[in-house]
């Protein structure tokens, strides 16, 4: 799976990029049909002057693309929720596949 990884308005963290790519790699070997990821770190503040911390992940696999976002107060969170979310998309995908 080809993985591109964006940061808006933050800087780039490797530590980040690594446990991205590691829960990718799972997600890789789980749906080996998933063909590309785009990922999109980004802080962004809110009417009451929070900021919060989105993550943003498209994949790219056979059929409509899936598409996940999660904001919460922290990026680690948000990527775990964001790619909790692919997931149960991905499982649905795949029991499409399997009737066919």
């Amino acid at each position: 799976m080809v993985v591109n990884i964006q940061y808006q308005k933050m800087k780039t963290s490797e530590s980040l990029n690594e446990i991205l790519l590691k829960k990718l790699d799972k997600l890789g070997e789980k749906y080996s049909w998933v063909i590309k990821a785009n990922v999109l770190f980004k802080l962004e503040n809110d009417k009451t002057g929070e900021e919060s911390n989105i993550c943003e992940i498209e994949l790219s696999a056979p059929g409509p693309r899936l598409f996940a976002k999660s904001k919460t107060d922290n990026f680690e969170k948000s990527m775990a929720e964001t790619i909790h979310e692919l997931n149960k998309q991905l499982e649905k995908r795949q029991g499409v596949f399997i009737r066919h």
